[in-house]
């Protein structure tokens, strides 16, 4: 199995149960949303709105979900309530689907090594996420290096060791308060002597408010850059689903910081926000890479849009 195939796998029963609390919370309650209507009128639609804001769709994005089943309402002529669940999964399942997929969902052959730069603010996982991410790709027969770059937060350096310990998979750091560029530059190129499939580097998680501390990741980005120009292929930005808004402020941040390319949102088994996901693919048109439902190192599952939509809906909305 090679290093795409992971991205084409989806447990559905486990991705189901991750997002029960998502599903039974909001999603679920779109069948007595429509209770007794026969079409789709203005009440629905009023009741669908407040369901999707109220799991974290976002405004802007659940306004466009209304505005196209009120076109598809107006083109119809008459649709009927009982439609509206399958309906509304086509809706987000294109806004989904309208995200610009990153290089390791292409296809393509990857560089050697493939360089991921992981960002994100402290408490939303990100060391876990790498954690999870070097254990499969160890597990897939790849050959993994981690950098401990994030060295200002207490006891990151030796949590990723840790890590590397549990995974069989080296690490290479300078100690607590070291320049981060420093131990990201000489991951990659440790990973390029070493001659390994891939180099995940970690990044401080600290707040996102602060402009200074963000402008450190694009240095991070140029120091890399002077061992692979074309590095990091992958720039992943960690975000805590039960934050819900929050995430998508964070997202917003970090966008305007460095390129980002890819998302992993973490916490979603233990959270009835999952529906930001929506909005944040919507909004910023960047692929969800990962979704977390749960703490088993199996539990980071790769993002499918189908698998999710159905996940989210599952056997409740019939």
């Amino acid at each position: 199995m090679g290093l795409f195939d992971f991205f084409k796998k989806t447990d559905s029963k486990e991705l189901e149960e991750g997002l029960k609390k998502t599903r039974e919370s909001f999603f679920s309650r779109l069948g007595k949303a429509i209770a007794g209507k026969s079409t789709v009128d203005e009440e629905v639609l009023d009741n669908l709105e407040e369901l999707l804001v109220s799991s974290d769709v976002g405004i802007n994005t659940t306004l466009k979900i209304i505005e196209r089943i009120n076109q598809r309402v107006a083109r119809d002529k008459y649709l009927n309530a009982s439609e509206l669940d399958a309906i509304l999964k086509e809706e987000i399942a294109a806004l989904l689907h309208e995200a610009k997929p990153g290089l390791m969902a292409s296809g393509a052959i990857p560089p050697k090594p493939y360089v991921l730069m992981v960002v994100g603010v402290n408490g939303v996982g990100k060391t876990t996420t790498i954690g999870k991410l070097a254990a499969r790709f160890s597990r897939e027969g790849l050959k993994v290096l981690l950098g401990a770059a994030d060295t200002f937060r207490a006891a990151a350096v030796d949590q990723l060791k840790t890590w590397g310990q549990r995974t069989g998979v080296p690490v290479v750091d300078r100690g607590q308060n070291a320049d981060p560029a420093a131990v990201a530059f000489d991951a990659v190129q440790e990973g390029l002597k070493q001659g390994v499939d891939v180099v995940i580097v970690d990044t401080a998680g600290r707040l996102h408010t602060k402009t200074n501390l963000m402008q450190e990741l694009t240095r991070i980005r140029k120091v890399i850059q002077k061992v692979i120009p074309d590095a990091p292929h992958e720039v992943l930005l960690v975000l805590d689903g039960s934050t819900g808004q929050n995430a998508i402020i964070q997202a917003r941040e970090f966008t305007k910081a460095t390129d980002v390319t890819a998302l992993a949102i973490t916490k979603l088994d233990g959270t009835a926000k999952g529906g930001v996901i929506i909005g944040i693919s919507d909004e910023f048109n960047i692929p969800v890479r990962y979704i977390g439902v749960g703490e088993k190192v199996d539990d980071l599952k790769p993002f499918n849009k189908e698998a999710f939509v159905e996940s989210l809906f599952g056997r409740d909305i019939k």
